[in-house]
């Protein structure tokens, strides 16, 4: 009949225990990224999680006019409370991607679409603090659309912005 090695068993055991303890341990750190407020505030809002981060597509909230770089009253207001709401939980870094729809050449969608996520931009700036150099912005044209273009409702759909919170 085998023997057992009390002492060696000891051993074997108390290594185990600190061994789960290292692995549990590296579970409990905190994780880095957005804090759980700042994640309540952004899908309160609206964001989706996605690859790049979080994101707003205001399609539904902030469509632009055929044409149009100019911001009507109530986008303008939308742009202010998610602003104002995002940097009162410390999200200080922001991208905004502005989109057209199909219509025109790809340079001048290009041009129109930058202009868009400048207008955002800027009231991001004046109305909730916003640092200039904290925003990117970026003119996608119709390189990414919301819906088809093939319908008057899909083309006013993909004249809109999207506000992106990069994961950190």
């Amino acid at each position: 009949m085998p023997t057992f090695d009390v002492f060696r068993l000891a051993q074997w055991r108390a290594i185990c225990v600190v061994l789960a303890a290292v692995v549990l341990a590296g579970c409990q750190s905190v994780p880095k990224g957005l804090s759980a407020p700042q994640i309540a505030v952004l899908q309160a809002h609206g964001f989706q999680p996605g690859d790049a981060g979080w994101e707003l597509d205001m399609s539904t909230k902030m469509l632009f006019a055929s044409d149009e770089s100019t911001l009507s009253v109530a986008s303008r207001e939308a742009v202010m409370r998610v602003g104002k709401a995002l940097a009162e939980v410390g999200i200080a870094r922001l991208r905004v991607d502005g989109h057209t729809d199909s219509a025109g050449s790809d340079a001048y969608n290009d041009a129109l679409s930058l202009r868009r996520a400048e207008v955002v931009a800027q009231v991001l700036v004046e109305h909730a603090g916003f640092l200039p150099d904290a925003i990117a912005v970026r003119g996608l044209g119709k390189r990414v659309p919301a819906s088809n273009n093939r319908s008057a409702s899909g083309r006013a759909e993909n004249r809109r912005v999207s506000i992106v919170v990069a994961n950190q």
